[in-house]
């Protein structure tokens, strides 16, 4: 199985945006238990930002520049961080930063897809972020929810899990009602699912319910899978993988051609 994990800032840091070590030693222990598995690994992960917002002292940069220096400063301690704990288990990752031309323009995504073939074949576990440190408002894709789902739709991924600081989507907004029920499973994006995406995402991150259902049609559309769960707990990608019951799982549309009609 081919399986795209986003990793969401709130996973890998403090609210101070310093690194959540215990998080993420766990969260490369079981992505590296799943590759040992058999499983194809790709990983979208946040981070860059926060991360460095947190080593240089800042709180959420709000301007262009200094969002992109503290980018600059959190992508290396980022790839610094996973390259020494997936080598603890053997593992070689790839790190790769985009920008939306790398999807819009023909020639570039054919060579970003041949990478990323290629990164598998050879046993690496690719890791994409954003190219926050040149990224403007035009290029930007924006967030890394629509991120992971473009990059499972031209990988041609079995799987999509997006990992949060949210366990799925509510009937309504659990901080602010208490009864709202988790629904488990989606079998289409209708619009009253639509109507339950609520504000924006952490003070850390980018993402909120919205840009996961965006995510979420994006995926499904292409025949992928897409699963909203809890980061909190890594082990909770077993129960993903295996299809148990955990977050809000998101049926893909069915169609035998699907998947070699995409380019």
């Amino acid at each position: 199985m081919r399986i795209v994990v986003k990793v969401g800032t709130s996973t890998l840091a403090h609210a101070g945006g310093r690194l959540n070590i215990r998080h993420v030693e766990e969260l490369v222990k079981v992505l590296s238990d799943l590759k040992n598995a058999g499983h194809e690994m790709i990983v979208v992960s946040s981070g860059a930002i926060g991360m460095g917002a947190g080593k240089l002292g800042l709180s959420r940069p709000k301007d262009m520049p200094t969002k992109q220096a503290a980018a600059s400063v959190g992508q290396c301690e980022l790839m610094y961080t996973y390259d020494k704990l997936f080598s603890e288990y053997s593992h070689t990752v790839g790190q790769i930063l985009v920008t939306r031309e790398d999807f819009d323009r023909a020639p570039r995504l054919m060579n970003l897809e041949n990478t990323l073939y290629r990164l598998l074949q050879l046993g690496a576990i690719p890791i994409i972020n954003e190219n926050d440190t040149v990224a403007t408002e035009e290029i930007a894709v924006g967030d890394n929810d629509t991120m992971g789902a473009i990059v499972a739709k031209y990988m041609r991924a079995d799987l999509l899990v997006l990992l949060s600081d949210i366990n799925g989507l509510y009937t309504a907004d659990p901080h602010t009602h208490p009864d709202a029920r988790l629904i488990d499973r989606v079998e289409e994006i209708t619009p009253e699912i639509e109507a339950l995406a609520g504000g924006a995402g952490s003070s850390l991150g980018t993402g909120g319910m919205a840009t996961k259902l965006m995510a979420a049609r994006i995926a499904t559309t292409a025949g992928v899978e897409m699963v909203i769960a809890n980061g909190e707990r890594a082990a909770v990608l077993y129960d993903i993988v295996e299809g148990r019951a955990a977050g809000t799982r998101f049926l893909p549309r069915r169609s035998p051609l699907l998947k070699e009609v995409l380019v």
